[in-house]
């Protein structure tokens, strides 16, 4: 009888052991995915802390078609700057539109410069759209001769004072979601989230 009580108790230290060993390995695996999820994440969630956020929002197929719609076709030359450029969406339908066009876009989160790297080979256009992850504020921005802006209200005015300050005389710029703040629009489309504003900064007051 002394034996066979032994024998269980060696049983069950033995499957009390398994458990243990399974539940660390579990522990273990959980908090690896945690913390991956969080790297992952923390340049999603980084701009909430800066001082003017500008959130990742994917561009509407309205949107692009309203962009588009101010860029011309049969352009020889020229380049185009999407700034806050996300998942190159812009970037990439532009190159597609435009084949003589260069288009880059500027993004300071780095999983989306990745992605858009992805998105512009798998379109065929990687040599001819390029992403650049940098903050848009220390981006020099005077060869572009195109600029779209998916921006937020609170960063349109010192925006305007970088477009004004560096872009080429005749540039032209296209705003979507928000307007810039003095300067007149030539024209207005659509209504709604998917306004677009198109400027040409050689008709601007001097």
């Amino acid at each position: 009888m002394e034996l066979l009580d032994g024998a269980g108790d060696q049983k069950l230290k033995s499957k009390s052991s398994s458990i243990s060993t399974g539940g660390k390995i579990l522990i273990a695996a959980t908090g690896g995915v945690a913390l991956g999820l969080s790297v992952v994440c923390a340049s999603f969630v980084a701009p909430a802390f800066r001082r003017i956020c500008l959130p990742y929002v994917p561009a509407t197929e309205e949107q692009i078609k309203n962009v588009l719609s101010f860029l011309p076709k049969n352009v020889k030359s020229g380049k185009l700057l999407d700034i806050g450029s996300g998942d190159g969406r812009i970037v990439v339908a532009a190159a597609q539109h435009a084949k003589d066009l260069k288009t880059d876009g500027v993004e300071l989160n780095p999983w989306l410069v990745y992605y858009s790297r992805l998105a512009a080979l798998r379109h065929g256009v990687s040599r001819q759209a390029s992403f650049f992850r940098r903050d848009l504020w220390k981006f020099n921005i005077k060869s572009y001769n195109y600029v779209v802006i998916f921006g937020v209200e609170q960063m349109m005015q010192d925006l305007e004072h970088k477009l004004i300050a560096e872009c080429p005389h005749d540039a032209k710029v296209i705003a979507c979601r928000f307007p810039l703040p003095h300067l007149q629009p030539e024209h207005t489309i659509d209504d709604g989230v998917n306004t677009v504003w198109f400027y040409d900064l050689s008709k601007r007051p001097v």
